[in-house]
């Protein structure tokens, strides 16, 4: 099987280079690149381009996650459409063979995600949130529709009958999970195809990111609610548990601000979301959603696994 990497990017000249170093020491020799760029004003194009990749530009006024998406898989050749965010890099050259394997295995697979974690970069709760999201153990026939497109892949034949939603402000994730599941197929979570995941955020982006995820998730589960209560109610659960966690660590003092801001933004966004009227995906909403001011690892692994040196 051929395997299309499809990257989504805007001013990403920090990372996607080494994402895209990552690329090419993979042990998995079938794969072709795709970027879908979104107007980048900085040197990502640059950088890519010294790659073995297809770039494609969108307009900015164009874009959303779900848009850019099937701009890529459109124009992607192989048979299984694999997605990464611009700001993560695989950790072992066996990432995509990890990720193609459960097609290969059962053709009632229809997508594959596989294990985040950050890097010195990343907040402390998003440590913990990695954790929660993405354990420790596989699971081969996942029974939620749980999913993750920083490192998720999907079989081209479903993606054709089933785009992703491009009017989702995010989510677009979830969204095809939960419709291909529906439909009788399999979701996998790989838990040894790791990818380093870096956030790099200001409170505002951190609010902004869960804001525009809200207005999607109620728009995917219209019956869904969000009372002050409840965003009462996780809040201190979530503070709770992160300084529990930092005092096990002995970094309580290093990170007590930190976990408050975080876990503040995130709920507080999550709130507005579900409370936001303008929900309609136009360019006001775009600028604000995707466009924002420019931002100013745990391991358990196989032996086998051959670690990607990007020092060499």
């Amino acid at each position: 099987m051929k395997i299309s990497v499809i990257i989504r990017c805007f001013n990403e000249e920090e990372h996607i280079g080494k994402l895209l170093t990552g690329i090419e020491h993979q042990d998995y020799n079938n794969v072709e690149v795709i970027v879908v760029d979104s107007g980048s004003t900085d040197s990502t194009v640059a950088i890519a381009s010294r790659f073995n990749a297809n770039i494609i530009k969108i307009k900015p006024e164009d874009f959303s996650f779900g848009y850019a998406l099937n701009v890529g898989c459109e124009a992607a050749s192989g048979d299984i459409l694999l997605f990464g965010s611009a700001h993560v890099y695989p950790l072992f050259q066996d990432w995509l063979s990890k990720m193609a394997a459960p097609f290969l295995n059962d053709n009632k697979v229809a997508l594959v995600y596989g294990k985040q974690r950050g890097d010195h970069r990343n907040k402390y709760s998003e440590y913990q949130i990695f954790k929660q999201w993405f354990p420790e153990e596989s699971n081969y026939n996942q029974k939620i529709p749980f999913c993750n497109n920083a490192n998720c892949a999907v079989r081209k034949t479903l993606w054709k009958d089933q785009p992703f939603d491009e009017l989702l402000t995010g989510l677009e994730d979830l969204d095809w999970a939960k419709k291909v599941q529906v439909k009788g197929y399999k979701l996998v979570y790989e838990a040894n195809a790791t990818i380093v995941h870096v956030h790099e955020e200001k409170a505002a982006n951190i609010r902004n990111r869960y804001k525009r995820e809200a207005i999607a998730l109620k728009k995917i589960n219209p019956d869904s609610s969000f009372s002050i209560f409840t965003m009462l109610r996780l809040l201190i659960i979530n503070i709770v548990h992160d300084l529990s966690q930092s005092l096990r660590e002995r970094s309580f003092f290093k990170f007590f601000r930190e976990i408050f801001m975080f876990r503040y933004n995130q709920f507080i966004g999550t709130y507005a979301g579900y409370n936001e009227t303008e929900t309609k995906l136009n360019d006001k909403l775009r600028t604000k959603y995707y466009y924002p001011p420019k931002r100013e690892v745990e391991t358990n692994y196989s032996d086998a696994q051959q670690p990607i040196d990007y020092n060499e």
